[in-house]
């Protein structure tokens, strides 16, 4: 599959360098509940809503996922499904991580703070805009991935916006490798759609408002001290990149 940047693509349709290190597995360690942004920067992000209803832009929405369930290859349902489970750096990125296994703590520590602020905006969003899933509006969608638990909210994905956050900050930690990230971050988002669990609309939207988290990201402090840390990680651990 060619893989190509969904915003561009839904546009055109309408740590310390030495020392000893304490070492965990991502799933072994649950992150206290802080941000890097501070709340008011968080309620600043701005995304526009999604297609109103019976508009020629939600009919466009609908019409595509009807056009992936048609054509959708069994490995893509399968890859879709494997994707759909997780929801982290590990899960998204561990098969081309640069960090040695099991993780340092301040890498792990570090992503489960990005994800955390990227998650705390997004489910703001959510449920602010309160859209349904495309298989809620139309009974003939059916999903050939399980559908998520407990989110009846489509816009923007969740999905979309997490790994597009890491791709985006895997890359300001290597920049040479930036092309495989947001690969695998575009990867991921078309698999929402593939597997029918969001518009279009939501994917792309999840996409624009990771370009504004990771803005707001490289302003924050805290975040630039730690992308610091976890750079010089990567070179003193990981001598290959």
């Amino acid at each position: 599959m060619k893989r190509i940047s969904l915003i561009v693509f839904f546009a055109a349709l309408g740590v310390a360098a030495s020392g000893t290190h304490q070492v965990v597995h991502a799933a072994q360690y649950v992150t206290p509940a802080a941000f890097y942004l501070q709340e008011s920067v968080a309620q600043a992000v701005k995304l526009a809503p999604p297609p109103a209803e019976g508009s020629a832009e939600d009919r466009s929405d609908l019409a595509i996922v009807h056009e992936w369930q048609v054509k959708r290859s069994l490995n893509e349902c399968a890859r879709a499904s494997l994707e759909s489970g997780l929801f982290d750096y590990d899960g998204f990125f561990g098969s081309m991580s640069p960090f040695p296994l099991p993780m340092p703590i301040e890498a792990v520590e570090f992503f489960q703070h990005v994800r955390a602020d990227t998650s705390h905006i997004v489910d703001r969003f959510k449920r602010g805009y309160d859209r349904r899933r495309p298989y809620g509006r139309d009974g003939t969608l059916h999903p050939c991935i399980q559908t998520p638990k407990g989110d009846k909210y489509s816009y923007p994905s969740g999905h979309a916006a997490l790994s597009r956050v890491l791709g985006l900050v895997l890359s300001d930690l290597l920049p040479a490798r930036r092309a495989e990230f947001m690969a695998r971050a575009d990867e991921i988002a078309l698999d929402r759609i593939i597997g029918g669990v969001h518009h279009p609309s939501d994917v792309a939207a999840g996409q624009l408002l990771a370009d504004e988290i990771h803005a707001e990201l490289l302003k924050s402090p805290g975040f630039l001290a730690d992308l610091k840390k976890v750079r010089l990680l990567i070179k003193h651990l990981s001598p290959v990149n």
